[in-house]
């Protein structure tokens, strides 16, 4: 296993004079700074290295950090010397959302929060100019236009591939139905899955994504949060063309049961659903350190955190090895 640090993958993505403009002319905007602005930050980002330019895009910029004298800008007028005129990137470290890869192809999301919009505009630069990822065959799922495609979010923590060709995507306060159907679509127009099981989430930040409600821990083995109707509303989405031709579009039918209806995407018998034997308040503290989201690293090898000391015994009373973290 190899691990890349974002912050590498970036600072060499702007040492490329192609992809440093592309992303300068989306964060220098007037938008974004407004029209006064856009040439004095364009002419500080220019002036530093890729290092320090990076460290500005995800830690943001103050109006102490920009060496001007009189600028004709109302935000830097109404700004105090703390004020921040590029916001920065608390969540960037959650790469998870921002793009995640399905099968042969990688989507590039449109975030739901304003506070994390902007962090697909790095992985973006990335994908499309980094020497790793540039020209190596595979397919943009959503987001290789460089659209913002509000209100169709989608975010990567609400992605499950499961295998079989079949993915599960929750649709929560962060991913919306109609991004699951773009992402169906493109799947089957390229034989790249058979099957898209949507699963309705509660509107909650304590469930914002799919992986806080439920994870994956062996081949038909799931965990799942003990306090929530285990049979949430979904949805199975097929291709509408036997081809699985471009344009085909999906198929979508109501789930009775959403186990049932797993185990079919997997083809097995039945699923096994792992919940942890704990009251309320013990499962919400342990929800609050994210307890069944796990990362399978091999068949019945998880990564977790420690301190889910009761769900983390659970699993490894039913055969699954958790490496805690």
């Amino acid at each position: 296993m190899v691990v890349h640090h974002f912050d590498d993958l970036l600072t060499e993505t702007l040492e490329i004079p192609e992809a440093r403009a592309e992303v300068l002319d989306q964060v220098c905007s007037v938008d974004r700074v407004g029209p006064g602005l856009v040439e004095p930050l364009r002419q500080l980002a220019e002036s530093v290295d890729s290092r320090t330019l990076s460290k500005f895009l995800v830690g943001g910029i103050t109006k102490r950090d920009l060496p001007l004298g009189q600028v004709h800008s109302l935000l830097w007028s109404a700004s105090t010397g703390d004020d921040l005129v590029l916001p920065p990137l608390p969540n960037h470290l959650f790469q998870r959302d921002n793009s995640c890869w399905i099968y042969g192809g990688v989507t590039i999301n449109t975030m739901a929060m304003p506070a994390r919009q902007r962090e697909t505009v790095h992985s973006r630069a990335i994908y499309r100019h980094h020497p790793l990822f540039a020209d190596q065959g595979w397919r943009y799922w959503l987001g290789g236009d460089g659209l913002d495609h509000q209100p169709a979010t989608f975010e990567g923590g609400d992605v499950h591939v499961v295998g079989n060709g079949t993915v599960l995507v929750g649709m929560g306060e962060r991913t919306s139905p109609m991004a699951v159907e773009l992402l169906a679509s493109e799947l089957f127009a390229h034989g790249a899955a058979t099957r898209v099981i949507a699963i309705e989430l509660p509107h909650s930040h304590a469930f914002m994504h799919l992986d806080t409600v439920m994870s994956m821990v062996d081949r038909s083995t799931f965990i799942a949060y003990p306090y929530l109707d285990q049979n949430l509303r979904s949805w199975t989405l097929t291709s509408a063309s036997a081809s699985a031709g471009a344009g085909a579009g999906a198929r979508i039918l109501e789930n009775t049961d959403l186990w049932s209806a797993v185990a079919e995407g997997l083809d097995v018998d039945k699923v096994t659903v792992l919940t942890a034997d704990e009251d309320i308040r013990a499962a919400e503290r342990e929800q609050w350190d994210d307890g069944t989201n796990f990362l399978a690293v091999a068949p019945g090898v998880v990564l977790g955190w420690d301190r889910n000391v009761t769900t983390n015994r659970m699993l490894a009373a039913n055969g699954i090895e958790v490496v805690a973290v």
